[in-house]
């Protein structure tokens, strides 16, 4: 089976957030950049797991950015993937990575279509099903196991109050969620190896964004700790109805 796997770069979960140009672009200025858990942990280690069980197949990773996630994308190497390919260019929304991504997968011919449910950063879960809609493949999110016979897929996947289990035909796009594999760390076979695997650079396809982004906003910084005597009940529930609002 071929697998392709989805990877971006985010920054850690550590890194204090600011932005620059009136507020219209994120400062990478001292940000320390992984790969996203979700794509890490989750998409690439299940799919190194069936290759490993099917005992055939390759795993490739496909990221989209400049030459600077090519540190992130070895990770993904020496962890176990066969080879990379990095889409030159910066991306401007989940809607053109989802085109580049989609745009290079056409020809290729995978059978699945790995990728986190999500981006730390963003948060935005979209990428999966525009991926998916692009190539015309079934699309399976939230995933939080997947078992294989022959092209079959068995899936679960986490729903309002309970589990969804499916069965998909390959090929097919799917999101991994937590669950769906174990973390795997790189040792120094691995490390050493992934400085030998392919990372091959493939130009960006004339994409018309129909998203531009206007504007970053930090959340509110938190307020100070309100204390309520515990037999005060009408001020706590004064404070959840007017301030909080969560009554």
């Amino acid at each position: 089976m071929k697998l392709l796997v989805c990877v971006s770069k985010t920054p850690d979960t550590t890194t204090k957030i600011s932005f620059t140009d009136n507020d219209t672009n994120f400062n990478t200025q001292g940000v320390q950049f992984i790969m996203n858990p979700y794509d890490e942990w989750y998409a690439l280690v299940r799919a190194l797991e069936l290759k490993e069980q099917l005992g055939t197949g390759t795993v490739t990773i496909i990221n989209v950015g400049p030459a600077a996630n090519d540190t992130v994308i070895r990770k993904g190497l020496a962890i176990g993937a066969d080879d990379a390919v990095r889409i030159d260019a910066e991306p401007t929304s989940g809607y053109f990575t989802a085109k580049q991504i989609a745009e290079y997968a056409k020809a290729q011919g995978f059978d699945m279509v790995f990728l986190g449910k999500e981006t730390i950063d963003y948060n935005g879960a979209e990428v999966g099903a525009m991926v998916a809609e692009m190539l015309d493949m079934p699309f399976i999110s939230f995933a939080t196991s997947m078992e294989v016979s022959g092209n079959t897929a068995t899936i679960a996947r986490d729903i309002e109050g309970g589990e969804e289990i499916l069965e998909v035909d390959t090929p097919f796009v799917v999101s991994a969620a937590k669950g769906m594999a174990e973390q795997r760390i790189p040792n120094m076979r691995g490390i050493m190896t992934a400085k030998r695997k392919p990372l091959n650079v493939v130009p960006a396809v004339a994409v018309e964004d129909p998203v531009t982004i206007s504007k970053y906003t930090l959340p509110p910084a938190k307020t100070d700790c309100k204390y309520v005597d515990s037999d005060n009940m009408e001020e706590l529930v004064a404070l959840l109805h007017n301030e909080a609002k969560v009554l």
